[in-house]
């Protein structure tokens, strides 16, 4: 995730209800029912709400939208001692009372979040944690993980946010890379952090929430601190600018790296969010997505606590739970990811698909292939998608709706968050230098990498605050690109801008391939795959062949007993070109992907098409036919000897001998 927004906290009254007098999330029904009568949503009716070309949120125009996240956020540099968790305790001046964060397991109050803010503070500051200490964070999804971080990070302390799913050297070098003084467990993660701990260079001091043994007990020391705000000397000169949290990438290339998180970002992705959301204190979200992830334990959370609204905290999605918990705590908003959406898609339809009282989903990674049937079948009056990046210096919105845009940059904010599209070689993947040096422009239609110039309000771009590791920091800086002093964020995403300049999302830089003198996107073979009867879920990449140019295509297939490979064989050739169609093709019991779904293709491209190293079935498309025949040993021998003939545009066999 990636960003540029903070927040104000207006006084509440009249005017902060809803117009009508009802609940948000009752308007949210009445709105869907008089859109889909009997919750029958015509695909018109779906297209016009979710696209946004009906209205845009409640009757507001797209410019107030955009103006509303600037004055949401206008008060950040002025106000350079401000954090995020003043803002929080000026909620709970107003209104203590108020849900602020919900799980089945906990419920905390405005007042009671403040106080458990307040709590994590003493205790860390008590500890002398401040400026250059850092506490890593092993801890499920529950609210006492914002009240965690939140109150570390007030008093300058760096938190950093560990995936609970790591183990073993991973989670070793997460740990590692934060040089840690303190680590906070919950109980849930002790077996976890046990097998990282021989991997560990030093062990840091453990602190351990709930029943469990192996370190000091962190309940009795919260319990034991004070409950009131930190006085400005007892802070400290902790400003907007000191480092709040170290948030790790994905790792779906390698190992994770750590990157850095100001308290101005914190701060920035609240408030943009909470504008451009036209949150409110009668607003619920669900938030089923990891608190260690920037969305899922900043974005979604502070964008509602900037506006004083409520947060529901799910332990983790689940398809077969996530309408019924919709329903029960009558939530109007909901944070997705793209993956999470194909997910509720293929669940088997429920009378509770419609019966919830949402009024806007906002997400990233939400395809053209599925937006409108998505928006139809579940009744969805407003899709808000974004794109950004944690370790990012932009992001784009499509506040209009646009089906299968991820955003754009408005024309008065345009001079203060530079966005280009530069060509770049497809087969190194380093942006092209024309004569005098510098990159090259991608007209309208032309597909690039998406890059964001570097720099501050005083000269337009955005800060990019790097990771902990210099060297990883440099690889994302890509200089000289349109004037010679001139520095820019390489994203590592190829994009294009169509004539209305709408940023259209194409591919990860590694995940498209180049075969036969074409490129091909994985995403789009991707898309038509996973549109296939009887495929749950695939996964495209490259393959080198010995003697061939490029990587072939192949697709790691989950399939149910509905799956036909004859069937297979036709379906994507109806929307993809013949050199897109996969050469290769296994069948696998699962796919390995991150906690948030992105995929993770290493081990799979590792493999390749070898049988005596690939587990389950595999198969070669035969480009007379079209089918897919099994590879044995001697097939696999015979294509290392002699390589694949081409099959683009030829009646000729696949491979040669």
């Amino acid at each position: 995730m990636s960003s540029a927004a903070g927040c104000v906290v207006p006084t509440p009254g009249p005017a902060m209800g809803p117009p009508s007098g009802l609940p948000r999330w009752e308007q949210g029904r009445a709105a869907r029912e008089r859109t889909y009568p009997q919750g029958q949503a015509t695909k018109a009716d779906a297209t016009q709400e979710a696209t946004g070309r009906g209205s845009t949120q409640r009757g507001r125009s797209t410019a107030k939208t955009w103006l509303k996240a600037i004055e949401l956020t206008s008060r950040i540099e002025a106000e350079p001692h401000r954090l995020f968790a003043d803002i929080v305790e000026e909620w709970a001046q107003r209104q203590p009372g108020r849900p602020a964060l919900r799980s089945d397991a906990q419920f905390l109050s405005y007042g009671q979040l403040a106080a458990r803010i307040n709590r994590y503070a003493h205790w860390a500051r008590d500890l002398g944690i401040g400026p250059a200490r850092t506490v890593c964070l092993l801890m499920p999804n529950r609210p006492d993980y914002l009240a965690c971080w939140l109150g570390i990070s007030s008093i300058g302390g760096t938190v950093a946010l560990i995936n609970t799913r790591l183990v073993g050297q991973s989670l070793a070098h997460c740990i590692g890379v934060a040089r840690a003084d303190h680590v906070i467990l919950a109980a849930d993660c002790l077996a976890a952090f046990e097998t990282a701990r021989p991997h560990l260079d030093y062990v840091p001091q453990i602190w351990i929430l709930g029943a469990g043994r192996g370190g000091a007990d962190l309940d009795a020391a919260l319990d034991a601190a004070d409950t009131r705000p930190l006085s400005s000397p007892e802070r400290g000169d902790v400003t907007i600018d000191g480092r709040a949290l170290l948030i790790y990438t994905s790792g779906t290339t390698g190992l994770p790296k750590a990157a850095n998180v100001s308290h101005r970002r914190v701060l920035r992705w609240g408030g943009w969010f909470a504008g451009l959301m036209d949150a409110t204190v009668d607003d619920c979200l669900y938030d089923c997505l990891p608190l260690h992830h920037s969305v899922g334990g900043v974005v979604a959370p502070c964008s509602m606590l900037c506006a004083g609204g409520s947060v529901v905290i799910a332990e983790k999605f689940s398809a077969g739970k996530f309408w019924d918990d919709i329903v029960r705590f009558e939530c109007t908003v909901f944070q997705y990811i793209g993956e999470l959406c194909r997910y509720l898609l293929k669940a088997p339809p429920s009378d509770m698909d419609v019966r919830h009282g949402l009024r806007l989903a906002v997400g990233n990674g939400l395809r053209g292939d599925i937006w409108e049937a998505f928006a139809r079948r579940f009744a969805i009056p407003q899709i808000l998608e974004f794109y950004a990046a944690t370790e990012g210096n932009f992001s784009l919105f499509n506040v209009e709706g646009k089906p299968g845009a991820i955003g754009r940059i408005p024309p008065l904010l345009a001079h203060r968050f530079p966005v280009g599209i530069v060509k770049v070689d497809a087969d190194s993947g380093s942006p092209v230098r024309n004569e005098d040096g510098l990159c090259i422009a991608c007209a309208p239609g032309e597909v690039g990498e998406a890059v964001g110039r570097i720099g501050g309000a005083e000269r337009g771009g955005g800060a990019f605050e790097g990771y902990t590791d210099s060297a990883e920091t440099e690889k994302k800086i890509v200089r000289g690109v349109f004037a010679e002093d001139d520095a820019w964020f390489r994203t590592g995403d190829l994009m294009l801008r169509d004539e209305q300049g709408y940023f259209h999302f194409i591919d990860r830089i590694g995940d498209s391939f180049r075969w036969k003198g074409e490129n091909i996107s994985s995403s789009e073979v991707n898309d038509a795959i996973r549109d296939c009867p009887g495929v749950l879920d695939a996964s495209t990449y490259g393959v080198i062949v010995p003697g061939a140019d490029g990587r072939a295509g192949m697709a790691a297939l989950v399939v149910d007993r509905a799956f036909d490979f004859a069937v297979f064989a036709k379906h994507p050739s109806d929307r993809l070109p013949v050199y897109a169609l996969p050469v290769f093709v296994r069948i696998c019991r699962t796919l390995a992907a991150t906690e948030t779904f992105k995929q993770k293709k290493q081990q799979l491209i590792s493999e390749g098409f070898d049988p005596s190293v690939v587990r389950g079935p595999l198969f070669l498309r035969d480009a007379a036919t079209g089918s897919y025949r099994p590879i044995d040993r001697a097939t696999y021998a015979s294509i290392v000897e002699s390589g694949i003939h081409s099959s683009v545009g030829s009646k000729s066999r696949c491979f040669e001998r």
